[in-house]
């Protein structure tokens, strides 16, 4: 009994407490609520001008700002009912000032993050990335676009996209098609020379499938060196052949949805082999629709052959033209994917051989 006594006058005077301080609370919280939003704001501003303040930030000065606000309403020992100015004020400021330091630090710390990896992989990087077909170079480019924040500009994408929008070289470009020609070096040079001007490319950019001959090579570091830049980093994801081969002519694509499966690494679920250990064309169907899957024309060995000629005839002669400064490096292509990505991400850093 004396237990439950106790007991019950200790929740009495606890329910009283919190009675008599629940509007100090509420009017605290209020305060504190209002001085994170201008902090928000400020902290807003300051990105713009720095670098991306992490939500961290922002999280640590709400969390911080919110202790003051509770160790002040667990400060308030009067029974009074109501709450005077300077409780409200000494909320403010304290929410305010605390949750603003521990953002500034915050934010510190992620405008050093920024200057460092600018100064591991800037100047901007203008990049090339070559590989024969299944070397690789279509996996790892979406993940150095992640890793950098730069675009990977495909010269078909930047010539339907000059066209669109009706560029003085995109007007060019258009009259030549029209006719039923090519379009020139000098063309597609000053495409890449309007396309890297935009905002996306103000860190760097990669360019894919350009430049395909020596001469789009040396036209290309003529422009730009009007702007005082160069190509800063040429990367060649070598393969074996016949790992080339195997990589290639295992591939099955879903026509309808363009997903890709591949006899060995990702084959359907309907795949079965016949007598000759190769899948049965019929039973290649798709996962989620069920549709008949196909293989590229291109993606035959007699094909494989003739593009891996191509390529080589077109690239060794790039490579040699960027190899004595000392920017080109090799990837093997040929190693298991995380390997490549580690290799890949080493060699990104500036003076990496």
């Amino acid at each position: 009994f004396g237990s439950s006594l106790l007991a019950f006058v200790l929740l009495e005077r606890c329910s009283s407490y919190i009675y008599r301080n629940i509007r100090a609370y509420l009017a605290t919280r209020a305060a504190i609520l209002l001085g994170l939003k201008m902090f928000g704001r400020g902290a807003m501003a300051t990105r713009a001008l720095r670098a991306r303040l992490p939500r961290g930030a922002v999280g640590c000065g709400t969390l911080a700002a919110g202790g003051a606000a509770l160790a002040l309403s667990q400060q308030e020992k009067s029974t009074r009912c109501d709450v005077d100015a300077t409780s409200v004020g000494a909320g403010f400021a304290g929410g305010l000032l605390t949750g603003g330091f521990a953002a500034y630090f915050m934010g510190k710390c992620k405008v050093a993050e920024v200057e460092e990896k600018y100064s591991t992989y800037w100047p901007r990087k203008i990049m090339m990335v070559f590989g024969a077909p299944g070397a690789g170079k279509g996996t790892q480019g979406p993940r150095i676009v992640e890793m950098l924040g730069i675009p990977q500009l495909s010269t078909g994408d930047m010539l339907r996209e000059a066209v669109a929008a009706g560029t003085e070289v995109g007007k060019k470009a258009k009259e030549v098609m029209a006719a039923g020609g090519l379009v020139s070096d000098e063309i597609v040079i000053g495409i890449i020379a309007d396309r890297i001007k935009a905002d996306d490319c103000k860190s760097g950019f990669i360019l894919d499938g350009f430049p395909r001959t020596q001469a789009q090579a040396e036209a290309l570091d003529k422009m730009l060196a009007q702007s005082g830049e160069a190509v800063s980093l040429v990367m060649a994801f070598d393969v074996d052949p016949a790992v080339l081969e195997e990589r290639v002519c295992g591939r099955w694509i879903d026509k309808a949805s363009g997903r890709s499966y591949h006899v060995k690494y990702a084959p359907p679920k309907s795949m079965k082999l016949g007598a000759d250990g190769k899948p049965i064309p019929e039973s290649m169907k798709d996962d989620i629709s069920g549709d008949k899957l196909f293989q590229r024309p291109d993606d035959t060995a007699e094909a494989l052959t003739k593009r891996l000629d191509g390529y080589k005839k077109q690239t060794v002669p790039i490579l040699d033209h960027y190899a004595p400064k000392g920017i080109v490096k090799r990837i093997d292509g040929g190693a298991p994917i995380n390997n490549v990505w580690a290799e890949v991400k080493a060699k990104l850093c500036n003076g990496t051989k």
